[in-house]
């Protein structure tokens, strides 16, 4: 399996479970859910799907080109959050393997405190746009869990239910 092909499962996989884990947290009902945090110095819940959403799409304006405004804005609401994941889905079904660079291909970036990088596209993915995708996400889960809101590890994954051979119990 190509790079470009793992990267795009991985990422609709996922981004389908960052959705499931918002409605979760919409029907617990817990008020203020949304500017909860582990830590002081840590960003909400409501950035954590913003920033989610934004490794997916700048991994595909990056690597593809394709020129997707990226959320500026916190959601507001569940209804909100759901709309950036549904724009990062929709990015994401709208792609194609064939539409990535070689895997070899030079991909240089900077960030906002100034370090500089320069790697290949799979390096890219594997080493920089996975590990932050996957940061914000189980940030995410960690919060609803810190909050009190039941969620296991069966809604951090939920697309593995298709695999099931035989129901638990």
């Amino acid at each position: 399996m190509s790079y470009a092909t793992s990267t795009l499962a991985t990422f609709a996989q996922m981004l389908g479970a960052l959705d499931h884990l918002v409605g979760k947290a919409e029907q617990s009902g817990k008020p203020g859910l949304l500017e909860a945090r582990l830590a002081p110095d840590m960003l909400p819940l409501a950035t954590q799907v913003r920033l989610s959403t934004f490794q997916v799409l700048n991994t595909m304006n990056r690597l593809t080109g394709a020129g997707i405004d990226l959320p500026a804005e916190d959601p507001v609401t569940f209804d909100d959050a759901k709309q950036h994941i549904a724009a990062a889905r929709a990015a994401v079904e709208a792609s194609s393997a064939e539409s990535f660079p070689d895997a070899d291909a030079p991909v240089e970036f900077d960030i906002p405190n100034g370090m500089e990088f320069a790697l290949k596209a799979h390096e890219y993915v594997r080493d920089w746009a996975m590990a932050q995708f996957y940061f914000h996400l189980t940030t995410f889960y960690a919060i609803l869990r810190s909050e009190g809101v039941e969620v296991g590890k069966a809604d951090f994954v939920p697309y593995m239910m298709r695999h099931i051979k035989k129901p638990a119990g």
